[in-house]
Parts: structure tokens; C-alpha cells; sequence
């Protein structure tokens, strides 16, 4: 069992489902605004706020922007337990990795805030 405070669901099996959802929730918000654009060679600025001013783009691009905050944290997460370990640094990893990971997820947080006041005009 993982009790690392910084792992986002306790379990590494839900955080590998959430990856796999995330993955075809960003999938699906790729493929139709490739779809969109594929669709609309001469697109014009007005058409594309257009687009973004409907209800359920907003959503569907919010639910896009916090599925990149899961996805990318439990990347991260990942990432930065199994590479900055106790061999890797000859200290204790978490002196390396908790400051890591509290920049990731400044970063993380910060895109997702000014992700929201981009879509709904905060």
C-alpha cells in the first residue's frame, strides 16, 4: 500500500484507470478539434470563438484541462518516485523529490487557474 502523501489516489491501480480514463478524455477533445478544423479549412477568428462560446465546449474543455492536471500529475508522480530514489542521489530521495513535485504541481495548478479564466472570462 502507498502512503506517500504526495500520490493522488492511494492506490496504484486507480491512478493507472485515471490515466486510462484521462487518456481518452484528452483523445476525444483531440480528435474533434482536429475534426473541427478538418471541417473548416477557412476558418475564420469568429467562427472559432464562436465555438468556444457554447456551453458545452467551455465544458468539455474544462473537463480536458483538469483531465491534463491528473493525467500529467500522476505521470509526474511516477516519474519522479521511480527515477528520484535513495540510489539515484545517495540522500534521502524525498530532500530531491518532494521539491519536484511541489513544482509540478504549482506548475499543474497555476495552467489549470489560468486555463479557467481563459474559458470563462475570469
Amino acid at each position: 500500500m502507498v502512503t506517500n502523501i504526495t500520490n493522488l489516489s492511494r492506490s496504484g491501480l486507480y491512478d493507472w484507470m485515471l490515466q486510462r480514463l484521462t487518456a481518452i478524455i484528452l483523445g476525444a477533445y483531440s480528435v474533434f478539434l482536429l475534426g473541427y478544423l478538418v471541417a473548416n479549412p477557412d476558418l475564420q477568428f469568429s467562427q472559432w470563438a464562436g465555438l468556444f462560446d457554447q456551453t458545452w465546449v467551455k465544458i468539455f474543455s474544462l473537463l480536458t484541462l483538469v483531465s491534463i492536471l491528473a493525467h500529467a500529475w500522476v505521470g509526474m508522480w511516477t516519474i519522479t518516485t521511480d527515477y528520484l530514489n535513495d540510489r539515484t542521489f545517495g540522500c534521502k530521495s524525498v530532500l530531491v523529490r518532494f521539491p519536484v513535485q511541489v513544482v509540478c504541481f504549482i506548475a499543474l495548478f497555476s495552467y489549470v487557474v489560468w486555463g479557467v479564466q481563459i474559458l470563462w472570462g475570469l
